[in-house]
């Protein structure tokens, strides 16, 4: 039977991305959504007709038609609906920053272990091919001993009504875009950050610019690290890890078929080899993985523990960030 899915609030990226994915997942359904406004219901009735829909999100809860729920609400809501869906008998998946810190995270790790329920952050990375290749070539030693790893992400979205520039709703580049500068690393690495340093530009309480710098120490590594994030520079998609005899670098680590083509480039000396990777959708990945966790208890590649290391880590660039004028 298929893991009946409703999805509270009518984002447009839940509208684009993630409602399609549920509705395309193998042993899944998209069977609900929450939304007061018939405009932008229609956008899902397009590829899911026989969506229900429902005016409110406790409604939608209360609803026995519905196994589990995707949250892409504003990011400073995460935690109370995901605790509300838990309470309500539903599996999250939330959509990331789960939470806006660390402990946070510890509250939703404790409703999960209490209700049984599955509960995840919606990193969708970690489902694609790309990175399993990435963190098998480290871990076999294809670039020699890894020394530095260098990060950019950034887009650019000046509006101020947005919600990722508004400091109420959660917004800013750290929050926003670092949980892929960060985490990516400590999954495909498993080492986690330590000394860290930053530097930030801010406008309207919000970061715009973020430069972190910290070494890493785990998983056999011990490395460098300098990532960028910016919500004001045009569209960049670069990772580079950087060994003594080689380097990986990915055309499109976080927006995989969106950004770029997904491709995987291990060079040494003057050798290239890559792995491409057309037609992956990484979002229909994550739903599927999700859906087996829930009926089989297979393991997850993003568990709430990993999640809560990388908010850890985005915590502690938040906090040792100087601002720059």
């Amino acid at each position: 039977m298929a893991l009946r899915w409703g999805i509270l609030g009518a984002a447009n990226f839940a509208a684009q991305q993630m409602g399609p994915a549920i509705h395309a997942a193998r042993d899944n359904a998209l069977v609900a959504l929450a939304t007061s406004t018939a405009d932008k219901a229609a956008r899902f009735k397009a590829f899911a007709p026989g969506i229900e829909v429902f005016a409110d999100y406790d409604a939608l809860l209360a609803s026995d038609a519905v196994d589990a729920v995707y949250i892409p609400l504003p990011n400073h809501l995460h935690v109370d609906w995901t605790l509300r869906a838990l309470d309500a008998g539903k599996h999250v998946l939330c959509e990331k920053p789960i939470a806006l810190s660390a402990p946070e995270i510890e509250r939703i790790i404790e409703k999960r272990d209490q209700t049984g329920l599955m509960a995840a952050e919606a990193f969708m990375i970690v489902h694609h091919p790309q990175w399993h290749r990435v963190r098998e070539l480290l871990a076999q030693g294809a670039v020699g001993e890894l020394r530095h790893v260098d990060v950019t992400f950034s887009f650019n979205n000046p509006d101020p009504a947005n919600i990722r520039n508004r400091a109420e709703t959660g917004g800013g580049s750290i929050p926003d875009i670092g949980v892929y500068a960060y985490g990516a690393v400590r999954f495909a690495t498993g080492a986690e950050p330590e000394g860290m340093t930053a530097r930030v530009r801010r406008e309207n309480g919000v970061d715009t610019w973020a430069q972190a710098n910290c070494l890493f120490s785990g998983g056999g590594h011990r490395f460098t690290y300098s990532g960028i994030t910016s919500t004001r520079l045009a569209n960049r998609q670069d990772i580079v890890f950087q060994g003594d005899e080689g380097t990986i670098t990915l055309n499109a680590p976080f927006n995989a078929g969106v950004f770029d083509l997904a491709q995987v480039h291990l060079r040494r000396g003057m050798t290239v080899t890559s792995d491409r990777y057309p037609n992956v959708n990484q979002y229909v990945l994550q739903v599927e993985a999700f859906a087996r966790a829930v009926r089989t208890g297979e393991d997850y590649d993003c568990p709430l523990e990993f999640s809560r290391g990388t908010q850890a880590m985005i915590d502690s660039v938040l906090a040792a960030a100087v601002e720059l004028e």
